[in-house]
């Protein structure tokens, strides 16, 4: 009888354990299934932030369609500073989708020293031209949240063609450029320096505002040095003047 009950345990024990083997790949798949069904982080709401407006703020598209001398209220992003004087600030300023030129923007030095490139600012003005110039005039500005820095626009295939105005007051690029003429206002080294450029045989207008860039940068050094024929790459702001006249922010000389 012992001998009986001696196997019968043994069988149970055989049994439980072919159970539990049994069981062991479910523990094992389910958390394979659950890694499947994750979505990715490239399309999650985090990683797709988008530049949305507050109340009241026009896009750009809103902005372009306003007329002239209209009041505005945009949010932009500090890309560079020209200058300030007397509690007025010159700014470049662009978003996602295009860019503002704010002119002597009401401003402390205090906050001027705050408007590092990438700032968020919300500008209320009014929409204004000079000699082609779109700008935003008699304009007041808070800071907000958030910060972008623009990459410059390849928009040397633009060069002569009616589209290159829709990139105004942009940072843009251009490659190959030819130098063909070199002069500083005024014949005086330390004002604005103007350079004429030459692309597939038509010559274009560039300026190196010395209020933005001044002699003690280096692109102000380099293109005081720029020779007749020289080949460069070119960035700026695509500022314009009777057509276009790109304030100059850094020059390449080609090898």
């Amino acid at each position: 009888m012992k001998k009986f009950l001696a196997m019968l345990l043994t069988l149970c024990m055989v049994l439980a354990f072919a159970g539990c083997a049994q069981k062991a790949p479910e523990a094992t798949e389910a958390p394979a299934q659950e890694a499947t069904t994750e979505t990715p982080a490239e399309e999650t709401p985090a990683a797709t932030e988008e530049d949305v407006k507050s109340e009241g703020v026009m896009t750009y598209a809103e902005y372009v369609a306003a007329e002239l001398e209209s009041q505005v209220t945009v949010e932009t992003y500090v890309q560079a500073k020209q200058s300030w004087w007397e509690d007025k600030a010159t700014v470049y300023s662009q978003d996602k989708d295009g860019a503002y030129f704010l002119y002597n923007m009401a401003c402390s030095q205090e906050d001027y020293d705050k408007l590092v490139p990438g700032t968020k600012i919300k500008v209320t003005g009014y929409k204004s031209e000079w000699s082609g110039e779109i700008e935003i005039i008699d304009a007041t500005f808070e800071i907000e949240g958030g910060s972008f820095i623009a990459v410059p626009f390849d928009a040397t295939e633009l060069l002569g063609k009616d589209e290159l105005i829709d990139h105004q007051n942009q940072l843009v690029s251009f490659k190959g450029l030819t130098v063909e003429k070199v002069a500083y206002k005024n014949d005086q080294p330390g004002d604005d320096i103007y350079v004429t450029f030459g692309y597939n045989g038509a010559s274009y207008d560039f300026c190196v505002e010395s209020y933005l860039t001044g002699p003690d940068t280096e692109v102000y050094s380099t293109v005081g040095a720029l020779e007749e024929g020289d080949v460069v790459d070119v960035e700026g702001f695509l500022y314009w003047y009777e057509g276009v006249n790109t304030h100059i922010t850094a020059v390449t000389v080609a090898q």
